[in-house]
């Protein structure tokens, strides 16, 4: 398969998450706050797995162990900062009722510029390598389905009907396909190895600073400990790639 085949295939793939906001139609709030929790803290393993032990060492192969890599990751991490503090934008994980201050359509249009950036930063692994492609687009998933079902309660919250809160979060998301068209096209002019330290700054900032604050709020031990379990286990899930052949 080629390059460009696994960049839509994966970026297609990505945005049809969106469309996991169905499960609320089954779920009452209390169910589906038990499942939203867990799958935060497996993301947040997930996310830091595939930026520490596949995107950083990768990016050292491809541009050396000079500072730019440094700064690319950086660069990742404050933009994600940037879009947090000024436009509004965060990973939500909580049930409708517990939503603030709703902004439906800022929230789709910040969406939409995050799902955009992923696109890029899919594409730019896979052109890099086929298996830091795949971890990143693990680590994309793992993430994106606890932030589709809190942004589908956002629109809800905001007084959306369901059926238009799924039709606009996935067409939001189908910016994720248009990021990888055009990094995989940027390729043939120019090397994008930067999109892989810069897609890691990312991750590190979703998982240090949207996902990983909303488990620790937890006060039972039990829970707790589930949480901190389900975090090792996406560590270790995105460190077993290392040894797949592709």
């Amino acid at each position: 398969m080629t390059i460009f085949l696994w960049i839509l295939l994966s970026t297609l793939l990505m945005s049809l998450i969106a469309w996991v906001g169905l499960i609320t139609l089954f779920l009452n709030e209390q169910r589906l706050k038990r499942i939203i929790f867990p799958l935060v803290a497996f993301s947040a393993g997930a996310l830091l797995g595939g930026a520490f032990l596949h995107m950083i060492p990768e990016s050292i192969n491809e541009m050396g162990v000079g500072v730019e890599v440094f700064l690319w990751l950086l660069l990742g991490f404050s933009l994600f900062f940037l879009m947090e503090q000024f436009i509004q934008w965060h990973h939500c994980h909580k049930p409708p009722s517990e939503h603030k201050k709703p902004v439906t359509y800022l929230i789709l249009i910040a969406d939409g510029i995050h799902n955009f950036i992923g696109g890029l930063a899919i594409a730019g692994a896979f052109i890099v390598d086929i298996k830091v492609g795949i971890v990143t687009w693990l680590a994309c998933a793992a993430h994106e389905i606890p932030q589709e079902l809190g942004d589908f309660g956002i629109l809800i919250h905001g007084g959306w009907n369901k059926k238009k809160a799924l039709l606009f979060n996935f067409l939001s998301a189908l910016t994720i396909v248009l990021g990888g068209v055009i990094a995989y096209f940027l390729s043939t002019r120019i090397n994008v190895a930067f999109l892989v330290p810069f897609a890691a700054g990312n991750f590190i900032y979703i998982a240090c600073s949207d996902l990983i604050p909303e488990i620790k709020q937890e006060a039972s031990f039990k829970n707790n400990l589930i949480y901190f379990s389900l975090f090792v286990v996406g560590i270790l899930l995105i460190l077993a790639v290392r040894y797949i052949n592709v």
